[in-house]
């Protein structure tokens, strides 16, 4: 089958698009994909929309969250029609649409992840099949609703020596670990990125520490750090998973600029490290995607503290930028074949759980 994957991370950076050909098992294939930024005015909305929905008890049709949703379907929509002019493809010629939305909370521990975005409204927009809600059947069953990319890595990674750990380093952080026999243990980590960017974009303006460079300036402030990692988080045994605002830059407050980026840089490190002592068998490989593989100085302490070479996932061929995207494309088709997207050892679901809820395309009135 043709499948778009189309991800909103929670740095609020912009949409991946992403084209694959793929069977929902074994077989893939990347034909496109596109990084569509947002603008700093819908930054803000989609910033503000999930500050109001985390004081919310429960998801709820307010009318700025009503809003934001209103703007991620229609950015998703012209990012379709823009990778399909990329890709020179037709709509017709797309079996089906995984559509993730956005994030504005996500609370496994009360029942409930909630991701916002029309998966009807951008199926009728497109004339392409969407299944969206991707996470809500794990988390109504008992899962984490994350991370969900697992079942895309161990596909990804088929032909590969193991075991081996996939790193995603987004907002949030998390590693698929992969044994011999292709069991599969995953996890949230850490914050990655998230604390860092919105530590840089108040103290400097600038939406992320490009390279790291600041981080590299910077001395770790160890008291800091280790008050940090004194957080209950990680005394939990996975599965386990994070929503991107469960941590704060607030105990780095009063930090100069660059010893807080390398504070925070080096939280990210040390939460990784802490999540390779539980894995059940030490990794002979650590591949790295998403935004945190550009910044050498966070995978070089990574390095340090976990004894272990940070493998950007693009010298294998992938593209590191596309891997979530391509992930919720692979994920739409198993849906559509019945196939299950989260197990025990990736989310904590106590079953092999079949995700997404498919929406068909409307007839359009003439």
């Amino acid at each position: 089958m043709l499948a778009i994957g189309l991800m909103s991370g929670t740095s609020l950076d912009g949409i991946d698009a992403a084209l694959i050909e793929t069977d929902g098992e074994t077989q893939v294939r990347s034909i496109a994909f596109r990084g569509e930024p947002y603008s700093d005015a819908a930054r803000a909305q989609l910033a503000d929309a999930t500050a109001l929905a985390l004081t919310f008890d429960r998801p709820r049709a307010s009318p700025d969250v009503v809003a934001a949703s209103d703007l991620i379907t229609r950015t998703h929509v012209f990012a379709v029609q823009k990778l399909l002019r990329d890709a020179g493809r037709s709509a017709e010629e797309i079996d089906v649409i995984g559509f993730h939305g956005q994030t504005v909370a996500h609370r496994p521990d009360r029942g409930w992840t909630w991701q916002i975005g029309s998966g009807q409204t951008l199926a009728d927009a497109t004339g392409i099949v969407t299944v969206a809600e991707l996470r809500s059947a794990d988390v109504a069953a008992g899962g984490q609703g994350a991370p969900l990319l697992p079942v895309y890595h161990a596909a990804l990674t088929a032909a590969l020596e193991r075991p081996l750990v996939v790193l995603n380093l987004g907002g949030v952080a998390n590693v698929t670990w992969i044994g011999d026999d292709g069991s599969i243990v995953a996890f949230d980590t850490g914050p990655a990125n998230g604390l860092i960017d919105s530590w840089i974009e108040s103290e400097t303006g600038a939406r992320f520490d490009a390279g790291g460079e600041l981080a590299a300036m910077g001395r770790v402030d160890e008291a800091v750090l280790t008050a940090m990692l004194d957080h209950p988080y990680f005394a939990q045994t996975p599965p386990k998973s994070l929503d991107r605002n469960d941590f704060t830059i607030q105990p780095a407050r009063g930090l100069a600029t660059a010893d807080g980026a390398a504070t925070l840089t080096a939280f990210t490190a040390a939460t990784v490290a802490e999540a390779i002592t539980l894995l059940p068998a030490r990794p002979q490989r650590l591949l790295v995607a998403g935004g945190g593989r550009h910044n050498p100085t966070m995978l070089a302490m990574i390095a340090q503290r976990t004894g272990l070479i940070p493998e950007p996932v693009d010298a294998l061929g992938w593209n590191g930028d596309a891997i979530e995207a391509e992930g919720f494309a692979y994920m739409a088709v198993r849906t559509l074949k019945g196939l299950p997207i989260s197990y025990p050892g990736t989310t904590g679901v106590p079953k092999a759980t079949v995700g997404g809820v498919i929406h068909q395309p409307q007839q359009q009135e003439a």
